[in-house]
């Protein structure tokens, strides 16, 4: 797995150039340089860190580091196993199950995830039908951490994207996340 460091501005670009749902970025670039596609290029996620250089920082816009800086955080989501997922409780398992497993350490800030008057995470299926009894909890992979899924799939959409936020990404990274995963 490869990673590049991308700007804001140039990353909201390349979202801005997207045709069709779940294309991904590398589609993207690869589509606006019209560079071919080939079976193994297909098969090898990379990550981009999005990040806004500090003045600071020894930020040097022609570098590519072999790896992401300290501290960043970076999520993906396999594109194949999304579609392979049945309708939107499935993709929004999917999602927070993956999640989950590349941030095992941090997931417990999901549980901060709440609305007004509504759980939406908890530590068990009981906690969260006691607060609802139509919340529909599923437990996120065999994680030990249940989620309400009786939400309409905007809604969904927006736990998801606060879900990645509270596991530290910034909300442009989490928007274009959380609508990779839902958006179909």
């Amino acid at each position: 797995m490869k990673y590049i460091e991308i700007d804001e501005e140039l990353y909201r670009y390349i979202a801005s150039k997207t045709e069709k749902i779940g294309e991904s970025a590398s589609d993207i670039l690869r589509r606006l340089l019209a560079l071919s596609v080939t079976d193994s290029e297909e098969s090898q996620p990379v990550t981009v860190t999005v990040s806004q250089p500090s003045l600071e920082s020894n930020y040097q816009p022609n570098s590519l580091p072999d790896e992401p800086e300290a501290g960043a955080t970076e999520f993906q989501f396999s594109q194949a196993q999304l579609e392979e997922q049945k309708g939107a409780v499935g993709r929004f398992l999917y999602a927070l199950s993956s999640l989950q497993q590349q941030a095992p350490k941090k997931f417990a800030a999901v549980l901060q995830v709440q609305g007004r008057d509504r759980l939406y995470f908890a530590r068990s299926k009981d906690e969260l039908l006691q607060a609802s009894q139509s919340s529909n909890p599923k437990e996120i992979g065999n994680s030990g951490y249940w989620v309400t899924t009786n939400n309409n799939t905007a809604k969904k959409q927006a736990i998801l994207t606060e879900a990645i936020q509270a596991l530290g990404c910034n909300e442009s990274v989490a928007v274009a996340l959380a609508n990779q995963a839902l958006s179909k």
